[in-house]
């Protein structure tokens, strides 16, 4: 299911195994949202965002600045209950889970990307340099440690070969990867 239900307890002989929960993260604009939507024939995965924006009681307050909802981890953490599978949010890394994917893109593409979904410049910017400091891998990495982190550069990749590196991490065929990419020149 695409926006799987965090309770699903059915059971497929033949879905992959790997670990029970893996959030999938990144900057706005890295594919987060793009790479999952093609995993869903083969995980239960939660398109957190969209849950957020569609329940009110998700979120506390629109921040007028960047006009954006200010979430509430706790009413999140709380509403997904006992979930497993693929959570793909810029959010995701927040969670209790096995494995973190963070996807990372060039800064400049980001920007690109945002403003082209029709992002405010500085929403663009902003993104963006938070792109080239690592923030997202950072936080991944102080909340999961670096041997449950794994980091795919999306940036010269199409959207399957995105999804098939994911599936990759999920699947314990690749090793996790933290510092890996490096985006500090766009600074």
């Amino acid at each position: 299911m695409s926006d799987g239900d965090a309770g699903s307890d059915g059971e497929d002989a033949d879905a992959p195994s790997g670990p029970e929960r893996v959030a999938v993260t990144g900057t706005p604009g890295t594919g987060k949202t793009t790479a999952t939507s093609l995993l869903a024939d083969a995980y239960d995965v939660i398109h957190l965002n969209d849950r957020i924006t569609a329940d009110d009681d998700l979120w506390t307050e629109r921040d007028p600045d960047r006009d954006t909802l200010v979430a509430d981890l706790d009413a999140i953490a709380e509403a997904l209950g006992d979930w497993s599978g693929v959570l793909d949010s810029h959010l995701a890394h927040r969670f209790d889970v096995d494995r973190v994917v963070v996807l990372r893109c060039h800064p400049e593409t980001v920007e690109r990307r945002l403003r082209e979904r029709g992002e405010p410049e500085a929403t663009a910017v902003e993104n963006a340099e938070s792109e080239a400091l690592d923030v997202i891998l950072s936080e991944a990495v102080a909340e999961h440690g670096a041997e449950s982190v794994y980091e795919i550069d999306t940036t010269d990749l199409d959207p399957p070969a995105v999804a098939d590196a994911i599936r990759e991490a999920i699947e314990g065929e690749r090793e996790p990867s933290a510092g890996t990419v490096d985006f500090m020149e766009y600074l």
